[in-house]
């Protein structure tokens, strides 16, 4: 799949998991994915049409004849850049392979040249069964990827291989599919994101318009590339997402105890959160009225990166900046004082960048070269910078 499609079909088999392909499609959505849910007939039996639409956001048909004007067997084939068919009982593995397009599933299958991967669930007797073991064979030898199903309970009291997949061990082999590659294994990667708030009283703060989207992008895209990630996430909610450890703060001086503790033993640090320069001098223990809010005394908040550049022992540091003007200028003076290795700036005028699921802007080096980077999503980003991280890194 290329960097720039990320649209995913998602087939669903008539088995008994396939309820559990609705956390498979939560996950695909965590890192990225656009999925259309693409059920057969009698896999709604056990999971219906309104499940799908609900979870996915997208209409979901079963049938070619359904929402004929939109040739759906064919525009769905030709937007999807891979598939995923989970489950797949022995008579869906049989259909494919026999080239039948008889439900709208086999038909986009049937129209698309995009990766496929297939994950079986049934019981052992069928999956070991000749024609099962030989309709296996000639998928493979097409080119589909077929994991082998998981061994343990099934469906009653019956054990043995058969048994559908974890989630993880999906991912994994989608991505191996799609040629994710696994080169921060081993490593410690801690990320910061959204943004800290600088209490004046009770219900009042000083806070900005970070939504932390970028830092999320980057833990999640280290975690899949096979870092250990620790993420430091300032007034925000995130998700569950496999590899990730979160701490939640609230202050800078809060994220800067978190970055204290972890930073020594961590090999790549990447400053995506939004972190206010300044707080009030005296928190108010109690809602100061209207009538007295004149003004607000402010004193400087500890400059985090700076304050982490003595214990530096090697690892690779990465900041961010966010400006209105004199925006490289800016961002080549912060890299340069606080000693990172480099460093990603954008232009937020007019409030640009906060809340978007795409970003623009530059990464320069700390050997001055700069790399403008067009229009494109967050997590491709993280994945771009934790490129020029690892080359740091070395």
């Amino acid at each position: 799949m290329s960097a720039t499609n990320r649209e995913v079909i998602l087939g669903i088999g008539g088995g008994i998991a396939a309820y559990k392909s609705a956390d498979l499609l939560r996950r695909l959505q965590d890192i990225g994915y656009l999925v259309t849910v693409v059920p057969t007939p009698s896999s709604l039996n056990f999971v219906g049409a309104p499940t799908w639409q609900a979870l996915s956001g997208r209409a979901v048909t079963t049938q070619v004849w359904e929402r004929v004007d939109e040739v759906r067997h064919v525009s769905l084939a030709q937007q999807a850049g891979a598939f995923i068919i989970a489950p797949a009982t022995a008579d869906l593995i049989a259909r494919i392979a026999a080239g039948r397009a008889d439900d709208l599933l086999t038909n986009c299958v049937l129209a698309s040249d995009a990766p496929k991967l297939i994950v079986p669930a049934m019981h052992p007797s069928m999956w070991l069964d000749a024609a099962t073991v030989a309709n296996v064979q000639t998928l493979r030898a097409r080119g589909f990827i077929v994991m082998e199903p998981a061994v343990g309970r099934l469906t009653g009291s019956d054990s043995g291989q058969g048994r559908f997949p974890d989630t993880n061990q999906i991912l994994d082999a989608f991505l191996a599919m799609e040629g994710a590659v696994r080169d921060l294994v081993g490593v410690n990667v801690l990320v910061t994101a959204g943004g800290t708030r600088e209490a004046i009283d009770p219900v009042r703060f000083i806070g900005n318009r970070s939504s932390g989207k970028q830092g999320v992008a980057i833990a999640k895209a280290a975690a899949l590339r096979g870092a250990k990630v620790e993420l430091i996430a300032a007034n925000m909610e995130i998700p569950y997402f496999p590899g990730i450890e979160v701490t939640h703060v609230e202050s800078a001086e809060q994220m800067l105890d978190a970055l204290r503790d972890r930073f020594t033993h961590t090999q790549i640090l990447l400053m995506s959160a939004a972190v206010a320069d300044a707080k009030p001098k005296a928190t108010a223990l109690e809602k100061i009225k209207k009538a007295q809010f004149n003004n607000i005394e402010l004193e400087a908040n500890p400059d985090l990166l700076a304050t982490l550049q003595p214990l530096k022992t090697g690892q690779v540091m990465v900041g961010f900046a966010a400006e209105t003007s004199d925006h490289l200028a800016s961002a080549q003076k912060k890299l340069s004082a606080k000693g990172l290795d480099l460093i990603y700036v954008n232009d937020v005028s007019g409030g640009a960048i906060f809340g978007s699921q795409e970003t623009q802007g530059t990464i320069i080096l700390a050997n001055g070269e700069n790399i403008p980077i067009p229009l494109q999503s967050k997590d491709r980003l993280a994945n771009l910078l934790l490129d020029y991280a690892r080359k740091q890194l070395g």
